[in-house]
């Protein structure tokens, strides 16, 4: 899947989308400083597996992120279950009711629209997790 990013936290993935410019590799740099393991940038390759949706490094871009003005970083990759998605909208509801759901290849996963212009956005991005994301099959 193109033009997505996507950390891990904890064991769970949050697969990052949004307009091209609108700061996904920028909030995954912020994520990986909060404790976050990169799985991509800029792509990641899905799978279902045991019932889960999996998302891995893309071989392509493996082990790199962009970091806007600056360059490409080296950093370890991991793969993780997909927990929740996080849209970045400037048009992000403000108090919405919960959260939204996406299918991802089939299967239904919680989204959550987050205005990206934000110093807050990885706190955002976190409390979402927490608050709306799928807690990952251990089985």
């Amino acid at each position: 899947m193109a033009n997505v990013s996507c950390v891990s936290m904890r064991g769970r993935g949050m697969l990052i989308t949004g307009e091209p410019g609108s700061g996904k590799s920028s909030l995954a740099l912020a994520l990986l400083d909060r404790g976050a393991e990169l799985v991509g940038d800029d792509g990641v390759a899905l799978a279902e597996q045991d019932g889960q949706i999996v998302a891995s490094p893309p071989p392509i871009t493996e082990g790199l992120i962009e970091i806007r003005n600056v360059g490409l970083l080296e950093v370890p990759t991991t793969s993780a279950p997909i927990s929740i998605i996080i849209n970045l909208n400037p048009d992000a509801e403000r108090m919405p009711l919960g959260a939204n759901e996406a299918l991802l290849l089939g299967h239904p996963v919680p989204q959550v629209d987050l205005y990206p212009d934000t110093p807050a956005l990885p706190l955002r991005a976190e409390a979402a997790l927490e608050i709306h994301g799928q807690i990952a099959n251990t089985a």
